[in-house]
C-alpha cells in the first residue's frame, strides 16, 4: 500500500523571497575523500535486516572500491578557466558529459577501480561481468561510458554497466570537486549545474543556513543544488504536485508525482534520517518504484546502480 498527499496546486514560497531569510547556497561540490567511504557505510547500514541486503553490502563494497581507487590515483587536471568562464555566461554546464572524452587520469582510476572491484565478495554472474569489463577493448568500453552518461544502460548489460558507472562517478566528483561552486549558475530544470546530468533525487535539508531548502543531487558528480520545493524536477510544473510512500513509512522517502508530465522522483527528509544518502536511499527504496509502476507515473530520476529503473 502507498499514502497519497496532494496534489498542491502551488509551491512553497522560495526562502529567497522571504523578507529577512537569507537564500540558500545555489549548489555544494563534493569531497571525493570522504563521499564514496559515506556511502559505503550507509549501504552497509541499509543492508541491516533489509530484503536486499546482499545487493546492498556489494554496492557498499563497490563504494569502498571507488574509495580506494581515488586514494591511489593521481588527480586529474582542473578545467580549464576559460572553458568554465564560457560555460557560466552561456548558462552551461563546466563538465559537459555529452561531450566527454577519456584522458589519462581517467583511464588510469577506471583501471584501479576496475582492480579494486575484483576484491569485492560478489555473486559469479557479477564476477563475469566485470572480467568482460576488463577485458573490453577501449571501443566497447567507450560504448559503455557513453551509455551510462547518457543514462541509457541496455538491459541484456545492466552488470557491466554498473563498474563502468562507478569509475565514472569517481572522475567526475575529483572534477567537481575541483571548481568553485559561487560560479555554477542554473541551467534547467532538473540538469546539474556542473555535469548536465538528471538528479537522482532531491534532499530537504536540515541545515542551520538552509533550513527546510531544497536540493537537487546527482548521482554522476556528486553536486547537489538548490531547487525550489512542490516543482517538478522534470518539467518544472508547480501544479498536480502530489506526494505518496509507502504504508508505514517514516516520511523519510516520499515519491514526488507531477500530473503535467506524469513523472515521479524521491524526495528525501533529512529531518526524519539525517544519515540519508540519496544515491543509497534511493536503491534501498526500490519498494517505492514498484509501487510507482501500478500508476500512471514514470521515473525521472537516474540511478547506474538501481538496476532496470
Amino acid at each position: 500500500m502507498s499514502r497519497t498527499f496532494g496534489p498542491a496546486s502551488a509551491p512553497i514560497p522560495d526562502p529567497s523571497v522571504l523578507e529577512g531569510v537569507t537564500a540558500p547556497t545555489f549548489a555544494y561540490l563534493p569531497d571525493p575523500s570522504t563521499l564514496f567511504a559515506r556511502r559505503a557505510a550507509r549501504f552497509r547500514h541499509l543492508a541491516h535486516s533489509h530484503p536486499l541486503a546482499p545487493y546492498l553490502t556489494f554496492l557498499a563494497g563497490l563504494c569502498e572500491a571507488q574509495h580506494a581507487a581515488i586514494a591511489a590515483t593521481p588527480a586529474p587536471e582542473p578545467v580549464d578557466a576559460a572553458q568554465v568562464e564560457r560555460a557560466r555566461a552561456n548558462e552551461m554546464p563546466p563538465l559537459d558529459r555529452s561531450h566527454f572524452t577519456s584522458d589519462a587520469a581517467f583511464d588510469t582510476l577506471f583501471e584501479r577501480a576496475l582492480a579494486e572491484a575484483t576484491k569485492i565478495e560478489q555473486p559469479e554472474a557479477a564476477r563475469t561481468a566485470l572480467e568482460r569489463v576488463r577485458m573490453a577493448s577501449d571501443v566497447a568500453r567507450g560504448e559503455m561510458i557513453r551509455n551510462v552518461l547518457a543514462s541509457s544502460i541496455p538491459e541484456e548489460a545492466l552488470a557491466e554497466h554498473l563498474y563502468v558507472a562507478a569509475a565514472l562517478e569517481a572522475h567526475f566528483a575529483r572534477l567537481a570537486s575541483q571548481l568553485d561552486a559561487s560560479r555554477l549558475v542554473p541551467v534547467g530544470d532538473g540538469v546539474c549545474p556542473t555535469c548536465g546530468g538528471p538528479p537522482v533525487g532531491s534532499l530537504i535539508v536540515n541545515w542551520p543556513t538552509s533550513h527546510g531548502a531544497r536540493y537537487c543531487a546527482c548521482a554522476l558528480c556528486g553536486t547537489l543544488w538548490n531547487f525550489v520545493r512542490v516543482r517538478c524536477t522534470a518539467c518544472g510544473s508547480t501544479a498536480g504536485i502530489g506526494y505518496q510512500e509507502l504504508e508505514g513509512g517514516n516520511g523519510a522517502v516520499k515519491a514526488e508525482t507531477c500530473d503535467t508530465c506524469h513523472a515521479y522522483s524521491k524526495v528525501f527528509y533529512l529531518a526524519q534520517d539525517d544519515g540519508l544518502d540519496p544515491v543509497a536511499d534511493d536503491v534501498a527504496s526500490l519498494g517505492l518504484d514498484i509501487k510507482q509502476k501500478e500508476g500512471p507515473y514514470r521515473r525521472a530520476a537516474f540511478n547506474p546502480f538501481l538496476l532496470g529503473y
